[in-house]
């Protein structure tokens, strides 16, 4: 009798073990390079729905705006932030997407992303015109920022070729670059003021690049995704006057078929831990659920469209 009790304790044990084990989620969420935000606000979203979900496990992976839609796409990551200009143009399978991007759906609108070009005060760089024939860093190919970058040396007539030295880098590595004298300017996509930017400014002069009205409207005509922001005054050391850039806003997406409660329970996690978030990128500052639910022209997934009806936002 005894016997036949312990082992049905022991079968109903492995039989709790393997439903745990089946209902055990290992999410795979892809950010961006080290120096920017997405890779800190990653780490932050990995505690936040480790602590607030049963058998839910996050995997935070580098990499890069476009890179993130087709690891989504593609099926290697779950969740991803993205750029919206470049989930648009995977949806549209144009640029630098060969084919639709299928199973790609948006769960939150986070903040504004500034595309920005920082020199050294002493490089005689006006414009983007000025970077032929000098080493210009930007980020590895696959990120967002890259891809634009290329284009806006496209819109302004020069291509990699044009320049002296092209570096494939994180922004810390660029900054590092800046600071040997081995790369005359540095692009990257992220918030303002950018921690990598300060960085830079801490020991060196720096000039941000503005964009002139016929460049910008130029990119618009590519993309018209793009947004025209402006850099305040005094958002650098040594900046005293506004600056011209393109932008785009950053957001949260994740495969159509992955689990409804997973999407729902990631953002219930989100909104109530906003605070730390907002800590690490302070454009995030007074987000709100609506701002969030904000349409970027990506489908909404379902597990997002229901936890934003339920806020009375969508």
């Amino acid at each position: 009798m005894k016997a036949s009790i312990t082992t049905l304790i022991a079968t109903a044990a492995a039989a709790t073990l393997v439903a745990g084990a089946a209902n055990a989620q290992d999410l795979r969420l892809m950010t961006g390079p080290q120096g920017g935000s997405w890779y800190p606000l990653g780490g932050a979203i990995q505690n936040i729905v480790q602590n607030g979900m049963d058998g839910v496990s996050v995997q935070v992976l580098p990499g890069g705006g476009i890179a993130n839609v087709k690891g989504i796409a593609t099926g290697r990551a779950d969740v991803a932030f993205a750029n919206s200009v470049s989930t648009v143009d995977a949806i549209e399978g144009r640029g630098a997407f060969e084919e639709r991007a299928e199973n790609v759906c948006n769960v939150a609108t986070l903040y504004p992303q500034y595309f920005q070009i920082v020199t050294l005060a002493d490089s005689g760089i006006e414009s983007v015109g000025d970077l032929a024939g000098k080493a210009l860093a930007t980020q590895p190919r696959g990120n967002t920022a890259e891809d634009i970058t290329r284009g806006l040396l496209e819109a302004a007539g020069l291509t990699y070729d044009d320049m002296s030295q092209m570096h494939f880098v994180s922004y810390s590595d660029g900054v590092s670059l800046m600071k040997d004298g081995n790369a005359a300017a540095m692009t990257l996509g992220t918030t303002v003021p950018a921690s990598a930017i300060m960085d830079l400014a801490s020991g060196s002069d720096i000039k941000m690049l503005s964009l002139d009205e016929a460049l910008m409207n130029e990119m618009q005509s590519r993309n018209p995704g793009y947004q025209k922001l402006t850099i305040p005054a005094g958002s650098y050391p040594g900046q005293d006057e506004d600056v011209q850039v393109i932008g785009y806003a950053t957001h949260v997406v994740a495969r159509c078929d992955l689990d409804e409660e997973i999407v729902h329970g990631m953002l219930a996690g989100m909104v109530e831990n906003l605070g730390d978030l907002q800590a690490i990128a302070g454009a995030m500052k007074g987000l709100t659920p609506e701002q969030m639910a904000q349409d970027v022209g990506v489908p909404m997934h379902e597990g997002a469209k229901r936890f934003y009806e339920e806020q009375g936002v969508m």
